[in-house]
């Protein structure tokens, strides 16, 4: 029998977002977990704000919200705002009402230097990972580090000459701007690199190339430290993409371990074989499971390393922190980054690889179930 087409508007409906959310939706399982840590840092929220004053956009809010910007791939704070305003799931995770409005995007970049310089990302990231400790989740014995260039949202033409009395030198001159409506710049002959130049837009970008025969393009490099167990993320850091940002970052995250009293193992790739940060390591009770460099050279990793069984089965493992950085820059967006700067970025990885760790534990819940 055919419907009928005309339909009569309820006046009245005894109905909440949390009614019409599927019960075996996986959402459900993240939830929980989010709120018990956002529950630990009520004494932070409480000293990020005055005690009067105008009420302002719950800074739960502005964490879940961020956290719903990965998980669904949601291209700018922006369009999440448009689409929190019909989207009843969007608003059951905020604890908001149906008829609740959507806050307004820019309560995002008037609250994100509140969130810096109070370190809320980390200190929710670090919460989520006391979630997974408690679980049983987490190695504390075995990890594997690795880096990845992450584009700026500066563009090339950006790239200027470095000024050195507030204008361009004379033997360096702005290359010629060619006609048309989108003004172009014709760089073509002229010889660019990060000593002579520097974006006008993010002056902490830098000028690399993932290899040999690819395009230079303005990045930052992310970097992240995954433990082996269940491949969770236990630490991310940005910095600028220099030739040794890797090595460096990877020793300034092995020093941020919350315990460092026995000895561990820490897989990587082949551009962690020098004999410096295998030294280094090595003085931090690390023991350095890196992949051997023999191309044209001698490894710093030699038999009493490699002839052990843990040596090959960090190898295979460590190829897995590769599904942190593409679900990072795939689902959670960060192909191109969409901020300026070491900072906001940091902010934006915290919360991104916190959404990624979520998801993982919400997968290992559903399989434990």
């Amino acid at each position: 029998m055919r419907g009928d087409e005309t339909c009569q508007e309820l006046m009245l409906l005894g109905i909440t977002a949390n009614d019409l959310i599927p019960a075996d939706h996986p959402i459900r399982r993240i939830k929980p977990i989010v709120d018990h840590a956002l529950t630990r840092l009520g004494p932070t929220f409480l000293q990020m704000y005055a005690p009067d004053g105008r009420k302002s956009v719950p800074p739960e809010h502005l964490l879940k919200a961020s956290l719903l910007i990965a998980l669904y791939s949601i291209r700018s704070e922006r369009q999440f705002c448009e689409r929190l305003q019909y989207d009843l799931l969007f608003k059951w995770f905020l604890d908001l009402n149906i008829a609740d409005r959507a806050f307004d995007a820019s309560t995002f970049s008037k609250n994100r230097k509140r969130l810096l310089d109070h370190e809320v990302a980390a200190a929710f990231f670090d919460a989520v990972l006391d979630e997974a400790r408690a679980q049983g989740l987490l190695s504390d014995e075995h990890f594997t580090v690795d880096g990845t260039l992450l584009e700026s949202w500066a563009s090339l033409k950006s790239f200027r000459p470095r000024p050195e009395t507030g204008e361009a030198p004379a033997d360096r001159p702005d290359p010629p701007a060619m006609g048309g409506r989108d003004t172009l710049v014709d760089f073509r002959g002229q010889k660019r690199s990060n000593q002579t130049h520097v974006s006008t837009t993010d002056p902490e970008a830098r000028l690399a190339r993932k290899g040999k025969g690819k395009e230079a393009k303005l990045c930052l490099m992310g970097h992240a430290l995954m433990e082996n167990r269940h491949g969770l993320v236990v630490d991310v850091l940005i910095t600028q993409a220099t030739g040794t940002a890797e090595r460096e970052a990877a020793l300034m995250m092995l020093d941020r371990r919350p315990s460092q009293s026995q000895r561990v193992t820490l897989g990587g790739d082949k551009n962690y074989d020098t004999r410096e940060f295998v030294a280094s390591c090595r003085q931090r009770a690390v023991t350095p499971h890196v992949a051997q460099n023999t191309s044209g050279r001698r490894s710093a990793i030699d038999e009493r390393t490699t002839r052990h069984e843990g040596y090959g089965i960090s190898q295979r493992i460590r190829k897995r922190v590769e599904e942190i950085f593409g679900w990072t820059k795939t689902v959670g967006g960060g192909r191109k980054l969409r901020y300026l700067g070491i900072a906001r970025n940091q902010l934006w990885a915290d919360l991104t690889v916190t959404a990624y760790n979520l998801v993982r534990m919400a997968t290992l819940r559903a399989k434990a179930a």
